[in-house]
């Protein structure tokens, strides 16, 4: 197992909830990051952040580890859930609420709520 690999295989195994993204939750690098952050920081969802941009190992094993093609990625409870369409689309349908209460993951559920009721 390559060091990047055991890296994230830890990361995702000791963390209810990561975002593998460009920036930081405080500070995302690129719209798509800036999408799941926000919908993550506006649910109250406690997050692992991992910044890909400052580790290539990390932003190349990342995309190993998972079979899928681009950043940012989310994990729950050590499974990949999706990037940021598949994140916008369980967001809005609700499927992300069902996917949280089933893990034990805490969040706001008015503000997945108002999410909804903002873009339906």
């Amino acid at each position: 197992m390559t060091d990047a690999k055991q890296k994230i295989e830890e990361t995702v195994k000791a963390n209810d909830v990561v975002l593998y993204m460009k920036g930081t939750k405080a500070m995302p690098q690129c719209g798509f990051s800036s999408k799941v952050a926000g919908v993550l920081n506006y649910m109250g969802v406690d997050y692992a952040d991992v910044n890909v941009l400052s580790d290539e190992n990390i932003r190349q094993g990342i995309k190993e580890y998972s079979d899928w093609p681009t950043i940012p990625q989310l994990y729950v409870k050590g499974e990949f859930v999706g990037g940021c369409d598949i994140i916008t689309e369980m967001t809005l349908s609700g499927e992300l609420d069902q996917l949280f209460d089933a893990n034990g993951v805490t969040y706001d559920k008015d503000a997945a709520e108002k999410i909804r009721e903002a873009n339906a």
